[in-house]
Parts: structure tokens; sequence; C-alpha cells
């Protein structure tokens, strides 16, 4: 069956025979477009079904956005760029001692290999020179660590530096395949955008024998200066890699807190909005996927109306939060993100936290210009290792838990949960810095917040 289309040309009219199915595809496709756009304006937001007391006084996914993003983030962003650049140290926010370990661990990977190999009989692998370097880098200037194609990367800048160290063999190589000359670093840990690092550690290896540590260190300081800062390069072990040889990791998270915000007022216990609701039940709702439902999900048409929500959090209930995690070995899924589906189970999840505090403190006059620094909380974790935006999502959801006025075990109670939706949205990675690396037993002495 045909239906007619007319068209004109010249002076003619011409009648040409349309198939009716494409009318009716195209009939369709518009009325799936029209429903399309019903359905958004209708779309129902569903959020994670808390049982506990304080369920009523939590924030959900967009209210802890909300809170997380109004906040003067230029502030740590200067102060991390000042860290980045050498004007500033840790001691300046800290403001004492504990800070002098930062760039002191030059004894502790091996500059000499022990082997029993003489000189004359190495070839191959046993013949290269390995560096390792520990750079410094402002994240809110590059797309990340690792290199992608069009993205201003720090991987990307560190490898094209390392291009004129690479040996005649690989640079041939290189050529014959159309590639450009380009080093190769290994790395401790890749960061994401927005990120900073203050001692992130990375290794390249060659076969020249002519490569001097200060001909690397002048060769990645020249790509960026300002943004990038080599702070040692020596030769290690062969066997050295930046992070398999890892023992433990240190993330510094800075809140901000916005101005005439008083920290020390929050929501403690819950306890208004707990007996307010303590007979009311929300409904079950299945979102259709794969995970556990059961009491899982309410949608935003559920969440009882008049209930006022904390609008801060103190800075000591979330250090009382944080220091529930320490010692113990723990699935950390829950607050991980945009994983594999390989490592969302199993011991790829499992975390070992060595250290986890937080505390009040000022950013440095200097930059924000206040007659006093503007004052943030600092939160300090160490561990074996952190899953794909961990470190945010605790931050995040340790911050909306004291300000619900949960119990001390609040995080460790969300570790049984089925569902993502039960932690917040990751911070923001601008407050985030990767401070250092060890290769040796961590040291619970050492630390920035105790």
């Amino acid at each position: 069956m045909c239906k007619d289309t007319t068209y004109q040309t010249g002076a003619m009219i011409k009648s040409v025979p349309v198939p009716f199915q494409v009318v009716n595809i195209s009939t369709q496709i518009r009325k799936y477009f029209m429903e399309a756009q019903t359905h958004t304006k209708s779309k129902v937001y569903f959020h994670y079904n808390h049982t506990d007391s304080c369920k009523f006084a939590r924030w959900n996914a967009r209210e802890s956005y909300e809170f997380m993003n109004a906040r003067p983030w230029q502030d740590v962003v200067d102060f991390y760029s000042n860290l980045a650049n050498g004007r500033l140290s840790l001691s300046d926010l800290f403001a004492t001692e504990r800070t002098s370990f930062i760039h002191d661990d030059d004894n502790e990977i091996p500059e000499v290999e022990l082997e029993n190999h003489s000189s004359k009989d190495k070839s191959g692998k046993w013949e290269r020179v390995t560096f390792k370097i520990l750079v410094s880098y402002h994240g809110g200037s590059f797309d990340g660590w690792q290199k992608q194609p069009g993205l201003n990367t720090v991987q990307g800048l560190v490898e094209k530096s390392l291009g004129s160290f690479v040996d005649d063999r690989k640079a041939q190589l290189l050529k014959e395949l159309c590639k450009p000359l380009e080093g190769c670093a290994s790395v401790a840990g890749r960061t994401d955008k927005g990120v900073s690092a203050l001692q992130q550690v990375c290794s390249f290896y060659t076969w020249r024998k002519d490569v001097k540590p200060h001909d690397i260190e002048d060769a990645i300081n020249s790509v960026a200066p300002g943004k990038i800062r080599v702070i040692s390069v020596f030769q290690v072990s062969r066997a050295f890699h930046p992070n398999f040889s890892a023992k433990w990791r240190r993330y510094l998270y800075i809140f901000p807190f916005n101005d005439g915000e008083n920290v020390e007022q929050g929501c403690d216990s819950g306890l208004e909005v707990d007996n307010l609701c303590s007979d009311v039940r929300f409904g079950v709702h299945n979102n259709g996927s794969d995970e556990k439902v059961e009491n899982l999900l309410i949608n935003d048409e559920d969440v009882l109306e008049g209930v006022k929500k904390p609008k801060g959090f103190t800075v000591s209930r979330v250090n009382m939060l944080l220091k529930k995690l320490e010692g113990k070995l723990l699935s950390y899924k829950i607050f991980a993100r945009d994983t594999k589906p390989s490592r969302n189970s199993g011991p790829p999840t499992e975390c070992f936290i060595h250290h986890a505090r937080a505390m009040e403190a000022r950013l440095p006059c200097s930059v924000n210009g206040y007659g006093e620094g503007r004052k943030v909380m600092c939160v300090e974790l160490v561990a074996n290792r952190f899953l794909r935006k961990m470190v945010r999502v605790l931050v995040a959801t340790s911050i909306r838990e004291a300000a619900a006025g949960a119990e001390e075990d609040a995080l460790l109670k969300l570790m049984d949960a089925t569902c993502r939706r039960a932690t917040a949205p990751p911070a923001l990675p601008d407050g985030l810095c990767l401070v250092d690396v060890g290769y040796t037993e961590f040291d619970p002495s050492i630390t920035l917040i105790t």
C-alpha cells in the first residue's frame, strides 16, 4: 500500500508514491520522542531506603551533591597550586612539624640492586637502568594522569619529555611504527581530572648508560612550568615498580566552609526527626535490576513532607565515623564508582585502611587574601590501596552521615548495602590530593592528623 506525495519541479507538479511503511515508521518515531519527553518531565528519582533512626534526616543524593558543590572551592584549588609549585607546604596548613616526613623517602628504595651477575654478563633487561621520579602537579591544570588522545594529561607530558632518553633500538621501532618518540612511565596511582599530587611516584627505564637524574628532572620541569614540578630523580633497583612495590598511599581531602558557616552546629542525634517519624513506613519499589531490592528504594514522592533536614555537620563527628574504619580489611565496593564488573566483588574490592582522621584547620592567608585564612576540614586517609573514586565517596558519605547524626558505626553498616545508592555521590575532585606513597611498612606515628 502506498501514499502519494507531491513535489514541484519548475512548472510541473509530480506525484510520487511513498510506501506506507515509511510513513508509518516516521509516525512511530515522532510518537516515541513525544513519549520520551513526557517521561523525562515526570521522571521519578529513586534513593536508597535507609532503615535506621536517622533516615528522615539524611540527605538524598541530590541534596548531598548540592551541599558539597555550594563551596568556595577556588580557595582550595589555589592552595594546591601553591603546594605543587613549592610556594607553600603542608606545614603552612597544619602548623606542625608532622609534615617533615614529606619528600624524605630516598632510603626506601635501594639505589643499587645487589645481584650475583657481573656487569659483563648482563644483557637484555639486566642492562636497563630504572629511575624513580617524584613529581608534584596541580590537578586543575590537567585532565588526569592517564594519557588519552586529545587531552592534556600528566602522563602525556611526562612521557613526551622522556622521549629524548629512549635508547636507539626503541627509537627506531617507534619510527617504523610511525609513533611519536616518547618514553614509557609507570605510576603508583592514576589520579582523576582535578586531583592534585604532592609526591606522585612514577618510574622510567632505558638501556642508555649516559642518562643522568638531573637531565630527566630538567626535561620534565621544562614542559609545563608552574603546573608540574619534579621533586627528585634517582636510580633504583631494576625490580622496582611504583604501583606493585607500594605498601600504602596517603590522600588528603580539604573541604572548605562558607563564610560565616558555624562548623560546631549540626544535627548530633537526629532524635527530633526520629520521634516525629518513627511510625512512618516507606513503600517498596523494584528498580528492575539484578541487585537485591528488598526494602531498597524509595522515590522523591515518598519523602516525608515537613521534615527539616540538617544544614551542617560537626568535624568531630566525621572524625568519629572515620576512625571506626582503621585497622580493618573490608570490602569497599559500595564506596567505589565506575569499576569493571570483574572488580566488583571478592578480594579486588578489599582495602586495609591504616589511618582515617579528620580535623579543622585554616588555609594560609596568602591563598584568599583575607585577614584570616578560610576555615576548612582536612581528611587524611592512608590505606594499602584505594578503589576508583573511593576517597571522594568516603568523604561525601562521612559528611552526610555526620549531618544526619548517624551512629559511630554508620560507615561500617553501609558495607552490607546491596546498592551504591546507599552512599553519597563522590565529592568534588578539587579537594583531593595524593600526598605520598610508601614503600616500607606504614608507621602510625607519622601522620598529618593525630
